[in-house]
C-alpha cells in the first residue's frame, strides 16, 4: 500500500493518504480533519504515549513522511498512522467545526437508520461505549428510542468506539438541540384476532403505570418531558370539549323552546 505513495510529492502524498482513508470501505463514519487541527501539537497531547511509531505515523498523516523502510516497518507505521488518526478524532468531532461536520453526515443518514420498526428509519450516530481504546468497538446510537446498536457491516463493527468517545452523542445534541426527534412512547403490541395477548397486555399496563409514576416523578423535579402522544391526547379532549359545549348550547335551546311553547 505505501508503494503507492512513493511517486506523490509531499503535498500530494498526504492529502492522497487522507483523502483515501476517508474513501476507503470501512471507514464511512470518520469524518475529515482538517489539517491546522492536525498540526497543532496541543491537540495531541498524551497520544505519543498512545500509538507506536508515534513521530512515522503523525509525519504520514501531516505529510512529512520520507523515511525509506522495509516492508513491514511501513505496514506498521500505515497501522499506527490509522489509529493516530482514529484518536485524534474522537477529540476534533468534540470541536465546533467537527460537531458541525458530523451533524451533516447524521442529516444524510451516513451512519444507516435505527432497525426498530417504531422509529420509522430514524438515521443513527456513531457512539463509543469507552474513551480508552481497545476496550469496546463502536456502537450506533438512535436518539429516538435511545438505544444502541451493532453496525450491520463487519467492516463496520470492528471500528474502534474509542475513535468516537462515549461523549460525542451528548455533546452533539447540545450543540444542535434541534436535532432531538421527539420521542414516542408507542410500541408493538401482539394480539389474536384483535385482542391482545394476556400476558403482553399485563405488562403494557405495568410499563404505563412504570412511565406514568417515571413522568410524575419528573414533574415534581421540574423536568418536562414531552411525547408525540401528549398532542394527539390535547386534541382529542379539544374535540370533546367541544362537544359537550355544542351538545350544552342545544340542549339550552332545546328547553328555552319548551318555555316557549308552555308559555
Amino acid at each position: 500500500m505505501m508503494e503507492d505513495f512513493n511517486s506523490e510529492t509531499d503535498s500530494d502524498y498526504t492529502s492522497y493518504w487522507r483523502d483515501w482513508f476517508i474513501s476507503s470501505r470501512g471507514n464511512e463514519y470518520f469524518c475529515e480533519i482538517d489539517e491546522e487541527y492536525l498540526t497543532d501539537r496541543f491537540n495531541l497531547t498524551g497520544l505519543n504515549t498512545e500509538v507506536p511509531y508515534y513521530q512515522y505515523a503523525l509525519d504520514l498523516v501531516t505529510d512529512v513522511f520520507d523515511l525509506d523502510a522495509d516492508d513491514d516497518l511501513r505496514e506498521q507505521i500505515e497501522k499506527s498512522a490509522r489509529h493516530l488518526y482514529g484518536l485524534v478524532h474522537a477529540r476534533y468531532i468534540l470541536t465546533t467545526r467537527g460537531l458541525t461536520k458530523m451533524a451533516e453526515k447524521y442529516k444524510k443518514g451516513d451512519f444507516g437508520k435505527c432497525p426498530r420498526v417504531m422509529c420509522e428509519g430514524h438515521p443513527l450516530l456513531p457512539t463509543g461505549q469507552h474513551d480508552i481504546a481497545n476496550m469496546s468497538t463502536v456502537r450506533l446510537f438512535c436518539s429516538k428510542c435511545e438505544d444502541i446498536y451493532n453496525p450491520k457491516s463487519s467492516r463496520h463493527a470492528s471500528i474502534d468506539g474509542a475513535y468516537f468517545g462515549a461523549s460525542f452523542t451528548s455533546m452533539l445534541f447540545q450543540v444542535f438541540p434541534h436535532l432531538l426527534p421527539e420521542k414516542s412512547t408507542r410500541r408493538y403490541e401482539p394480539r389474536i384476532y384483535g385482542f391482545r395477548v394476556h400476558s403482553s397486555a399485563a405488562l403494557a399496563r405495568w410499563q404505563d403505570r412504570f412511565r406514568e409514576e417515571t413522568r410524575t416523578r419528573l414533574q415534581d423535579a421540574d423536568v418536562q418531558v414531552k411525547y408525540i402522544e401528549d398532542d394527539e391526547e390535547e386534541e382529542q379532549e379539544d374535540e370533546e370539549d367541544e362537544a359537550q359545549t355544542v351538545d350544552s348550547r342545544e340542549a339550552a335551546r332545546g328547553d328555552a323552546a319548551s318555555m316557549d311553547l308552555g308559555r
